[in-house]
């Protein structure tokens, strides 16, 4: 005989179910209760950020959920994120860890129409003065970006002082990037903030949030137009430098309608475009912004005077797309400006791509994941060279710019981050980053390609980034720490003495107007 349901029992589990499911959601709506109401101010009523960064797992990077409910609980050092433990238990705190880790309900987007309400221009452009309101060389200063607060620095680059320190937006990615007359600064910050700061009055007179995640931007070679790298969502931004007012937003995505994220973008100024590596597409992208151009077509080309077969572009900023058989992250342009030199995604090799080929024409031995957003170039036995350090390998490749071969693999102490030089010095520096050896900094010689010298400007503490003044005769380092312990200290770029510490609270990188403008061959484009 069948066994008859216990309906009784049934019931109570359902009950059961019922009751759990409520009390979850009360949970849930307790816990967004609580964000809205110690969070929305700063990372917005979305998650989507706002003086704050977005709080959404593709903005969250590595931090981990303990690490997220420690913060809450005890606040950020260094910066304007309080701390609710008077407000919050443990329970509660993680909750709201929790919560931010969470997927929202709908995919984040940030379209035209939100890039535009974010828009404020802080000063009339008509009271900007025609000339520098302090008594320093205009080409001479250096930005120096301070991690610890939040903070930049000017620093007059023939005293060696600094003349103003200011508020900037949270994360500043990329390197800060200049107008053709070294006028005006550009940053991008990583929750999407872009801002335009005067160098002669030394204030910020516009901002915009291009995106929710942004990797980097670059400013046009005519200084008319920014780019910025998004993330988060898969977009490039054209921003009018003139105010920072959004020009155009190109959806990233290929033929198939698949999108990426942009893993970098700068500008090539003798081409008049901006190029731009894909993280999720195999391919390389330039955006003309010349007014006048050739034809830009959809598909490949045999010869574009026969305007054959795929549509051409119409409108402003077209898109040449470069199909590879890789994908490109960070890259490098030789000096020419016809190639890209990039790393490869996979951390195993590198690419030569050919601007006007369109096409790769070779392979380069690049494993480790080589850092040639860090790039240098120098002249030796009548060959141009290109050194990179290597985020995961101990090393520093030197390539032959001609063959495009590796001709030397120059040991060092641990992976390394940046590597700097100047045409007025026989040296280049390459910091130590990650691992044990983080205090130190080798001295490379660039004719003979060996270490010269090693420097341990802060036993203990990490040291990073060199940058040089535009004379080449002054040498920048940054120990980044917070404060007490961050300094920038300066040596004299022939003797290799320290000359002067000034005080910082986790210098990060430094930029010499003038070597960004001219394009030095010892610094980052």
């Amino acid at each position: 005989m069948p066994k008859r349901p216990n309906i009784g029992r049934s019931l109570a589990t359902i009950a059961f179910l019922f009751a759990a499911s409520a009390a979850a959601e009360t949970t849930a709506k307790d816990t967004n209760a609580t964000y809205q109401r110690l969070c929305a101010q700063c990372h917005g009523p979305d998650r989507l950020g706002g003086v704050g960064p977005a709080l959404i797992p593709e903005t969250l990077g590595r931090l981990k959920p303990e690490e997220a409910r420690r913060a809450i609980l005890e606040g950020r050092p260094a910066s304007q994120m309080p701390a609710f433990a008077a407000q919050l238990d443990e329970e509660a705190a993680a909750r709201l860890a929790d919560y931010v880790f969470a997927p929202p309900a709908e995919k984040p987007t940030w379209g035209s129409d939100k890039i535009q309400a974010s828009h404020s221009v802080l000063v009339d452009p008509a009271t900007l003065p025609d000339h520098p309101l302090h008594d320093s060389d205009p080409l001479n200063l250096f930005v120096v970006v301070e991690l610890g607060d939040h903070h930049a620095t000017i620093l007059d680059g023939d005293r060696l002082e600094p003349i103003h320190r200011f508020q900037t937006h949270n994360a500043l990615h990329g390197g800060p990037k200049f107008s053709p007359d070294g006028r005006f600064v550009y940053f991008a910050s990583r929750n999407g903030w872009v801002s335009k700061f005067d160098l002669h009055s030394l204030q910020t007179v516009a901002q915009i949030r291009a995106g929710i995640n942004s990797r980097n931007l670059a400013v046009s070679g005519d200084g008319r137009y920014a780019a910025v790298a998004n993330y988060l969502p898969h977009t490039l931004a054209i921003l009018d430098t003139a105010d920072l007012s959004l020009v155009k937003l190109i959806p990233v995505e290929d033929d198939k309608g698949n999108s990426s994220r942009v893993s970098a973008v700068y500008a090539a100024p003798p081409r008049q475009s901006f190029v731009a590596a894909l993280k999720d597409i195999p391919e390389v992208w330039e955006v003309i912004y010349a007014d006048e151009h050739l034809p830009v077509y959809n598909g490949p080309m045999h010869d574009y005077r026969l305007d054959e077969g795929t549509a051409r572009q119409s409108g402003p900023f077209p898109v040449r797309r470069i199909r590879l058989d890789d994908y490109l992250d960070d890259f490098f342009f030789d000096q020419t400006y016809r190639m890209v030199i990039g790393a490869a995604r996979n951390a195993k090799n590198g690419q030569v791509v050919h601007l006007d080929a369109r096409r790769k024409i070779a392979d380069l031995e690049l494993d480790g994941m080589p850092h040639l957003g860090s790039g240098i170039t120098w002249e030796r036995e009548g060959r141009t060279l290109l050194a990179t350090p290597h985020l995961k390998k101990a090393e520093v490749s030197v390539i032959d710019m001609e063959s495009w071969q590796t001709i030397k693999r120059i040991e060092t102490l641990g992976a390394g981050f940046f590597m700097r030089s100047h045409e007025n010095t026989p040296y280049a520096w390459v910091d130590v980053y990650f691992g044990p050896d983080k205090d130190a900094v080798h001295i490379i010689d660039k004719q003979k390609l060996e270490i010269v010298q090693t420097l341990r400007p802060a036993p203990g503490r990490t040291a990073a980034h060199v940058e040089f003044d535009r004379y080449g005769k002054y040498a920048l380092l940054s120990v980044s720490e917070p404060a007490p312990d961050g300094a920038l200290v300066i040596y004299d770029a022939a003797t290799l003495k320290e000359i002067k510490r000034l005080p910082m609270n986790k210098p990060s990188g430094k930029y010499n107007v003038y070597n960004k403008i001219e394009r030095s061959e010892g610094t980052s484009h």
